[in-house]
């Protein structure tokens, strides 16, 4: 048995390998088409982070800016300044928290809420068209793996950090 075998022997290592390449490579690929696709359908004027905020925000209304700066991976100041420009936008809406005044919750408005879903859904249709050539049998397994990297990626620890919202 030569290593690779043994390797494979161990909780499949050596093809976990390879798929984490495959995703490592395709990743990339898929956000250029999704920020382009996002950009066309309604966000021509709204940066790929900007748009980030608005769709986490349709995900966890009410979010503080401690936690829209945690999900964007960038200081509480960008936050704040990229928020300040969704508000001018009138796509955001800023609230003192009902209990603690220092904090601020941040709502999408209606506004927010219609480009953030027309953006999605367009780039939805236009990957769907994309992919509407493949074979029944190869999307179902594209969707079996895309629901097993999901499961396998995500972090219980951040669902909590952003549904205490801080």
């Amino acid at each position: 048995m030569n290593n690779e075998d043994e390797t494979k022997g161990e909780g499949g290592a050596t093809e976990a390998g390879a798929c984490a390449r495959l995703v490592l490579e395709t990743v990339p690929l898929v956000m250029r088409v999704l920020r382009r696709e996002m950009r066309r359908q309604g966000g021509a004027g709204l940066s790929v982070p900007r748009f980030r905020v608005l769709v986490f925000l349709g995900r966890h209304p009410g979010s503080s800016l401690t936690v829209i700066a945690e999900h964007l991976g960038v200081t509480g100041a960008t936050a704040s300044i990229m928020v300040e420009r969704l508000v001018q936008a009138g796509l955001v809406t800023r609230k003192a928290h009902p209990e603690e005044r220092r904090r601020v919750e941040v709502f999408l408005t209606p506004a927010g809420e219609e480009l953030t879903r027309a953006a999605r859904e367009g780039a939805r249709a236009y990957v769907a068209g994309r992919l509407s050539a493949s074979p029944a049998d190869e999307l179902r397994a594209l969707a079996r793996g895309l629901d097993l990297l999901r499961n396998r990626l995500a972090d219980e620890k951040d669902d909590k950090c952003h549904d205490d919202k801080r």
